[in-house]
């Protein structure tokens, strides 16, 4: 009975507890959840767009070549008795400055010979002339005209006529003698930096042999390359001269940063590179190893086959707007500001350089246009500008 009891009070409280629960859950207010949207403006910096006249500048690296380079060799053969200093790789040589020296003695020679060889000629022809006057008399004795072959026959003239034509050829091999001592001393064909030597005091050298190789110091050139469709915009001189594009010349590595060379666009190759498929430009550098350079104009020289930036400042575009290239856009559209909201304007991209975008149309003078980058892109989103943002949110508390 007792077990029973304590059964029956047991399963009494829990009925008692479940309907407690049951009531408390079923009066339970509900709460609803609202959803608020609130739209910002997105916080912009603007700029200007800029109409005028400008000059394009194109990027472009080139490589530095010699404009005048030569193999020296003799004219004559001969032994190499003399040297100068200077004809050393990296010497300087004036033009017409002797290189090295053969030995004139054989020369010297030969010219003697010839000079003997002369006087003989011209002794000849005295008697010669001797003869054609005793000829002349007796023709004038014989008092007969007789035929012009027969004539000349008799008045000696063939023999005249070769006494003569060794006299000539006597002169004529003395000349060639007289060159030949000459070019015994082999000069510097210009103004010279020697690249090579290729032989000293002693070495025996045949015509035409390979003494050394010289390269002209008066100017060199950078053979840049860059796009065909950039080369529209370069002043090219023509054959008889006339405006040429100006370039500046950094080589970075060697002179450090801010320092420059000019030069001058000279030629542009009729062949594209062959690797990179570029067309190439020949930039004039007057004294490249800065022979003239002063405190004003340090003019920093140039190596030979070291690789230098070329800015070349291109014809005048007239009547456009220069952008910043960073602010052109997906598919040439620039995003301006108007009316406080984004609008997304497609533009006419004439030309763009390594800094600026060169617009035709699309853009007039003074509108602003946004340069901060927006991860959301809609046309017609709420803008505002950055720097009046602090005072529009004071004004609002």
């Amino acid at each position: 009975m007792r077990t029973g009891w304590t059964v029956f009070l047991i399963l009494l409280l829990v009925a008692a507890t479940a309907g407690v629960l049951y009531t408390i859950y079923s009066t339970e207010p509900q709460a609803e959840k609202t959803t608020a949207t609130k739209e910002t403006a997105m916080l912009v910096d603007v700029v200007p767009a800029e109409r005028g006249a400008f000059r394009p500048v194109i990027h472009a690296v080139g490589a530095v070549r010699p404009i005048r380079e030569v193999m020296v060799s003799p004219r004559v053969g001969g032994q190499i008795v003399d040297r100068s200093s200077a004809f050393e790789p990296g010497g300087l040589i004036p033009a017409g400055d002797g290189l090295v020296t053969l030995d004139p003695a054989d020369f010297e020679i030969v010219l003697a010979q010839r000079l003997a060889e002369l006087h003989q000629a011209e002794a000849e022809l005295s008697v010669e002339m001797g003869r054609q006057k005793v000829a002349e008399r007796d023709y004038a004795l014989l008092d007969e005209e007789l035929p012009p072959e027969q004539r000349a026959l008799v008045l000696r003239a063939p023999q005249l006529a070769t006494a003569n034509a060794n006299v000539e050829a006597a002169q004529a091999f003395i000349r060639q003698a007289e060159l030949d001592l000459a070019r015994a001393q082999v000069p510097a064909p210009f103004d010279a930096l020697v690249m090579e030597r290729d032989v000293d005091v002693g070495s025996q050298v045949a015509r035409g042999e390979t003494l050394g190789r010289v390269v002209g110091v008066d100017a060199w050139w950078v053979i840049a390359t860059v796009p065909r469709g950039q080369l529209r915009w370069l002043q090219v001189p023509g054959p008889d001269g006339g405006p040429a594009s100006r370039v500046t010349v950094r080589d970075r590595a060697a002179w450090g940063p801010g320092v420059s060379r000019e030069g001058v666009v000279d030629r542009v190759l009729g062949e594209l590179d062959a690797g990179t498929r570029l067309a190439r430009v020949l930039v004039r550098v007057d004294d490249p190893l800065g022979r003239a350079a002063t405190a004003e104009d340090p003019r920093p020289p140039l190596m030979l086959g070291a690789f230098v930036d070329a800015d070349i400042e291109g014809i005048e575009v007239a009547d456009v707007v220069r952008l910043d290239r960073a602010h052109l856009r997906k598919d040439d559209t620039v995003w301006v500001m108007e009316d406080g909201v984004l609008r997304i304007r497609p533009v006419e991209v004439l030309f763009t350089d390594e800094d600026y975008a060169y617009l035709a149309s699309g853009l007039e003078e003074g509108d602003p246009v946004v340069v901060t980058d927006l991860s959301t892109v809609v046309d017609g989103s709420a803008l505002r500008l950055a720097a009046a943002a602090p005072q529009e949110e004071g004004a609002s508390d």
